[in-house]
C-alpha cells in the first residue's frame, strides 16, 4: 500500500450533513469517483476500500468512532497494510479558512481540531499530510462547537463541494510525489 487516504467526520445519519464531516464529505466522493464502494471493516472500525490512482496503490479509511476518536481506526489500518504516517493523507474540515478554500499541508499542531489530536496520539506523530476543508468560523469560540455539528448554509456547501472536487483533481499530482505542485494549484484558487 503506498498511501492511506482517511477522511475525518462523525458516523451516522444526524451528522452525515454537518460541517464537521467535511472530511467524510471529501473522501466518499473521492471514493465514488474511483468506483471503490466504502465497505465496513470491523477489524479497524472504519469503511474501508483499496483502490489505484496514478499508478499508485491507495488504502481509504473512514473512521467509525466519533471525531475524537478519530486514530485508532486510522491508525489500524495504516499498521495492517505497512503504511507510515507520512503517506497518511488526513481530510478534515477546518475553522480557519474560508468555505471554498482548501489547503494541503505537510505535518503542524491539531489546532484546537479533536480528530488530529487523537490522530497525533494514535499514530505517536505530527508527521502527516493533511488536505484542509475550510467550513469558516462561527466569530466566537464559545459559538464553534454549535457550529461544527450544524449544516451549512447551500452557498457554503456549494463552496465546500468546489473545493473538495478542486483538491480531488490535484491528488494524482500529490499522490505522485509532486505535492509543491499541487500544493501550488489548489492554493493559487
Amino acid at each position: 500500500m503506498d498511501w492511506l487516504l482517511a477522511g475525518l467526520g462523525n458516523p451516522g445519519a444526524e451528522y452525515a450533513r454537518t460541517r464537521h464531516n467535511a472530511g467524510f464529505w471529501a473522501l466518499q466522493t473521492f471514493a465514488e469517483k474511483a468506483g471503490a464502494p466504502l465497505r465496513l471493516e470491523s477489524r479497524w472500525h472504519c469503511l474501508a476500500a483499496t483502490t489505484q490512482n496514478s499508478g499508485q496503490q491507495l488504502g481509504l479509511c473512514l473512521p467509525q468512532d466519533f471525531m475524537n476518536r478519530s486514530g485508532a481506526p486510522v491508525q489500524a489500518m495504516a499498521a495492517f497494510y505497512k503504511v507510515p504516517a507520512a503517506r497518511i493523507l488526513v481530510i478534515h474540515d477546518e475553522l480557519d479558512l474560508p468555505p471554498g478554500t482548501a489547503r494541503l499541508k505537510w505535518s503542524g499542531g491539531h489546532g484546537g481540531h479533536n480528530g488530529l489530536r487523537d490522530l497525533d496520539r494514535a499514530l505517536g506523530t505530527r508527521d502527516y499530510w493533511r488536505l484542509r476543508l475550510g467550513i469558516g468560523h462561527p466569530g466566537h469560540k464559545d459559538a464553534v462547537i454549535h457550529y461544527v455539528l450544524g449544516a451549512p448554509s447551500t452557498m457554503d456547501k456549494s463552496a465546500i463541494d468546489l473545493a473538495i472536487d478542486r483538491s480531488l483533481a490535484v491528488l494524482p499530482e500529490f499522490l505522485d510525489g509532486r505535492s509543491d505542485a499541487a500544493q501550488k494549484t489548489l492554493h493559487s484558487d
